[in-house]
Parts: structure tokens; sequence; C-alpha cells
């Protein structure tokens, strides 16, 4: 694939992601119960193309389904705590926290795949990195509930790096739609099981209810599905660095739709993040030339 292709479909998957924290504030429905349905409305969507390529289902070892199942304990675990946590503590500030994502995941591929970190990378990373701390510094510390908010998205960070890491790990083996879907079957598995053992009710939720938990399959979902794609082509530090538009886009259509305005600051930090993602994109489509050209001329 294309770095000119790949950077595009990172675009969509920061649009897509962005609307994510809307459409969970805009249902009162429970966040594992939000999740539940938004996993299994996702593998309706890809159930025509799970089977399609269902022969490969052969081809998946034991190793690799357990690697699956966990990837789908991880994705749940991501959603179920960053869904909660927007019911404590406020759009921004829990995007921010999201917005730690590639670093947790630039050390976690440090440790498990022995990936080289330039010092380049480094820099464009604390570019983005400042534009974060400006746009949610003002929402830290608002509260003991607030915390347990930014704790919870914290939380959801690890929960997602290592379903990434995973992908990047098992992905290049197993056709990419059949992977995404054996993966959102198990993490809607996990939050049935999870919400069953609760004793949260199953049914009786609203119409709006209903049209968020679908607009979560169809858009949010999309972008995970892109993102197992990219696994084939782009490390999983890449592929977090794409979410650094999130609180940038969050905060965009939170003022559409939530009526949350925003301030110089967060245009001012917004602005670095921006210049953080174009920069990292550019150095990454460098690095990608440079690596075909030698794989050429070898």
């Amino acid at each position: 694939m294309k770095p000119k292709t790949v950077n595009i479909l990172l675009v969509i998957t920061i649009v897509c992601i962005s609307l994510s924290a809307i459409f969970v504030k805009l249902s009162d429905a429970p966040s594992t119960i939000m999740v539940m349905y938004r996993m299994f409305l996702a593998c309706l969507l890809l159930l025509p193309f799970f089977l399609k390529y269902r022969k490969t289902l052969k081809q998946i070892r034991r190793n690799e389904w357990l690697a699956i199942i966990f990837a789908g304990l991880f994705l749940a675990g991501h959603f179920g705590l960053w869904f909660e946590s927007l019911n404590h503590t406020s759009v921004a500030s829990s995007t921010l926290i999201l917005a730690l994502q590639p670093a947790i995941a630039l050390i976690g591929g440090l440790i498990f795949f022995k990936e080289k970190i330039q010092l380049r990378t480094l820099l464009t990373l604390g570019v983005a990195f400042t534009g974060v701390v400006i746009v949610g510094g003002g929402n830290l510390g608002l509260g003991r509930d607030v915390l347990f908010g930014n704790v919870l998205s914290l939380l959801s960070v690890f929960s997602v790096v290592f379903y990434l890491l995973i992908g990047q790990r098992y992905v290049k083996s197993i056709n990419h739609w059949v992977y995404s879907f054996l993966v959102f079957f198990f993490a809607g598995t996990t939050m049935i099981i999870f919400n069953v053992i609760g004793e949260i009710p199953l049914t009786g939720y609203s119409a709006n209810d209903w049209m968020v938990f679908i607009l979560l399959a169809i858009f949010p979902t999309g972008a995970h599905i892109i993102y197992n794609l990219l696994l084939n082509y782009i490390n999983t530090t890449t592929v977090s660095m794409s979410t650094l538009g999130e609180p940038v886009g969050a905060s965009l259509l939170a003022i559409v739709f939530l009526n949350e305005m925003l301030t110089l600051v967060e245009v001012i930090g917004g602005s670095l993040i921006i210049v953080g993602i174009y920069l990292f994109l550019k150095l990454q489509s460098g690095t990608s030339k440079v690596l075909s050209k030698q794989a050429k001329n070898a």
C-alpha cells in the first residue's frame, strides 16, 4: 500500500473516532451495553466479508485463536473503561488521556518488537504532546469524580495498546476481515457475560439509544477495521499516533452537538497537535520510501 493511501486512511480514522465521544454522550444507556451492541452490530456489518473469507478459518492455529480471544478481551476493556470515563469527566479531558496512546505504544513496540526510536520521531511526538497538554491542561484537577474518570481513561489506553500490539503480531497471518469479525465477536461476548453477571438489563432501551448503538457500530468501529488493515503495512505506534487527532476532532464536534465552545488555549493546543501529526506522518512516509528503495536495490 502506498504511503499516500495509508495517510488518507489514517485521516479517515481520525474523523471516525472523533465521533465516538459525541455518540456516547448522546445516550443514557450503560457503558457496557453500548459496547456490547456496538460490537455485535459491527459483526453484523462484517458478516458478508467474514462469510466470503470463512475458509481461512482453517488456517488459524491454536496460539492465534488464543491471541484473538485476548485481543477481544482487551478491546472490550478499552471501550468499557473509556465509555464509563465519559460519565465522570469531560470529552476534552478523556480524549486528552487517550492521546497518551502513541507514547505507550512506542514503549510497547520497543519492548515486544525491539523497534528502534529515532530522535526525529521523539521530536514530532513532543510537538503533538505539547498541544495535548495545552488542550487538556485546564480540565485536570476538577474534583475526585473527574480524577476517577481520567484514571478509567488511562486504563483504557493500556487496553487498546495491548489490543493493537496483538494485532501487529498476528493480523499479518490472518485475513483482516476475519480477524476483525472474530475480535469484535469475542469483545461483544465478553460484555454480554459482564452484563449478565452484573444484572444489567439487555433490553428496554430507547430509539435514541439504538441509533447511538448503530452509529457507534458504523463510524468509530469502522476506524478499528481500518486499523486492522493498516497493521499489515505500518506499526502500532503509527496507528496510535493518528489518534492524537481525536481531541481536536471531538472538541470541534462538541461545539455542534454538545454546545461546548473552544477556548483560545484549546485552539492553540489543537493546532500543535495537528502539526505534530502532519510531521509524524510525513516522516513515516519518507521512511517507507527509503525502505522500499533499499528493498528494490537488494
